[in-house]
């Protein structure tokens, strides 16, 4: 945890961005039946039917299709965001991406500091299962994983920015396709970029110690 809030302790650094990556599954949904158009009313005092509000759309039946995982990258510091749906959340898809970033987004950096959850696929071993190994080699040395503790993934900005992306965009909306999806979370991630919002993270180790006290050991040194 304090290896976590440390790192977002530093300054921007062009050179070695800090980056953090989360990922959450989506369930895409199709209409069986479509929604009906209609109009909130309210009955006057004679019996009249009076049209009020907005229309909204009512009585749908929904179908299940596939699922997808939607990859969200963060530069916290630059208010910068890449998000991208895939059908699956493999290693290779995550090596694809961290490749993709690397080569496009942080082409002149020194390296990239990347925050992510401690899974077995979010490790250097993913890129030398996919790419040759002088190019697994650059992007190990290129990237260095920071990762959040079990039950800590609230420590990782990616999910904070999936939950604004829930919010802003996808909300109850039901996406029949992956392709549909990503046209979808593009739209938003254009226009969150454009506003440039920098995340402003306040929570630092001297607060944890105090918050999380019961989780230090007492019997120590010093």
């Amino acid at each position: 945890m304090e290896t976590v809030l440390k790192t977002y302790e530093k300054k921007h650094d062009k050179m070695v961005p800090v980056v953090s990556i989360d990922e959450k599954p989506v369930q895409l949904l199709g209409e069986v039946r479509a929604r009906i158009a209609a109009t909130p009313a309210i009955i006057g005092p004679d019996g009249e039917i009076e049209a009020k509000g907005k229309a909204i759309k009512i009585d749908s039946e929904d179908v299940r299709r596939e699922t997808a995982s939607i990859f969200m990258m963060a530069e916290p510091l630059a208010g910068w965001r890449r998000v991208e749906a895939r059908s699956r959340h493999t290693g290779k898809d995550f090596a694809l991406l961290l490749k993709k970033l690397a080569e496009e987004q942080y082409t002149d950096a020194d390296g990239i500091t990347v925050v992510c959850d401690n899974y077995s696929t979010h490790t250097h071993d993913a890129f030398y299962a996919l790419f040759k190994p002088s190019i697994a080699s650059c992007l190990t040395d290129k990237i260095r994983f920071v990762y959040t503790p079990v039950h800590g993934s609230w420590l990782n900005i990616a999910e904070c920015e999936l939950g604004v992306l829930s919010m802003q965009s996808l909300g109850n909306n039901r996406i029949p396709g992956q392709d549909e999806l990503n046209e979808h979370i593009k739209e938003w991630e254009a226009k969150r970029n454009a506003e440039n919002k920098p995340v402003n993270w306040q929570f630092t180790p001297e607060d944890a110690r105090i918050r999380f006290r019961r989780l230090y050991p007492t019997d120590v040194i010093g």
